[in-house]
């Protein structure tokens, strides 16, 4: 819409009156293929007595009666499409354009609905059948190459990603659990050498899967998650004895 959100209501002013149409989707696009605003066919209305409702059909061009499907295969779509006529009901419908510089206008405001349907003919079997031949149609085919394909492309067989985390599941396997006590002996004469451990090293020196060892690390650990010491184990006020740790006379 235009900056101002300004709105053209020169139809409205002409009390201007459209068809709102629904079409079949084929037949919008043979219509796209006129060229410029070439004629794409022509409308009849009918009246039928003084008090007689109207019948109205469209008869299409007969140069945009051909579409062409996959593999060469063309048929002629109908030409002739009686309306279903519809009344409007106590809906109020309006049709807007909208230019390039994007300005907003009023075209008019419906006064009758409809639908366009084709005429049930042998051309238009024809069509349904070719409509549900290529819907069923596989998207890829699998093809027999006489030669190699030599791209510079070749496909990664496994990501680097997966080979870290393969490797790291293996690694786990190997890890049997030690008895509780063993590992508690380990830890604290890791921490008797320094007081702070990330987690990738006590399973280094511990050699217990991750899991097990967070289990055993909570019941004598404090993980520190800010500060200076951020992301690393050390042992709780109770448990805490450091080489070189100064005493003090209470």
């Amino acid at each position: 819409m235009s900056e101002k959100g300004e709105v053209d209501l020169t139809g409205a002013k002409q009390n201007t009156g459209v068809w709102l149409v629904k079409v079949p989707k084929y037949l919008a696009q043979q219509w796209a293929k006129a060229t410029g605003r070439g004629e794409v066919g022509k409308l009849r209305i009918c009246k039928k007595g003084n008090q007689g409702k109207a019948e109205v059909s469209f008869t299409l061009n007969e140069e945009l009666t051909v579409i062409e499907g996959k593999e060469d295969k063309t048929v002629s779509v109908p030409r002739e499409h009686p309306f279903t006529m519809q009344s409007v009901g106590g809906q109020m419908l309006a049709v807007f354009t909208e230019t390039p510089s994007e300005k907003i206008a009023l075209e008019g405001v419906v006064v009758q609905r409809a639908e366009c349907r084709p005429a049930v003919s042998e051309s238009y079997m024809r069509l349904k059948r070719l409509q549900i031949e290529e819907s069923s149609k596989p998207a890829r085919l699998s093809q027999q190459l006489d030669k190699a394909v030599t791209s510079n492309y070749k496909p990664v067989a496994n990501h680097a990603y997966n080979l870290e985390y393969e490797r790291k599941k293996k690694e786990e396997g190997k890890r049997a659990r030690a008895d509780k006590q063993q590992v508690l002996d380990m830890l604290f004469s890791a921490f008797e050498k320094h007081q702070y451990y990330n987690i990738k090293d006590l399973v280094d020196i511990t050699k217990q899967p991750v899991s097990y060892l967070k289990e055993i690390l909570r019941d004598i650990g404090i993980y520190n998650v800010k500060g200076t010491h951020k992301n690393t184990w050390e042992l709780k006020p109770e448990y805490r004895h450091y080489q070189g740790e100064e005493k003090t006379d209470e």
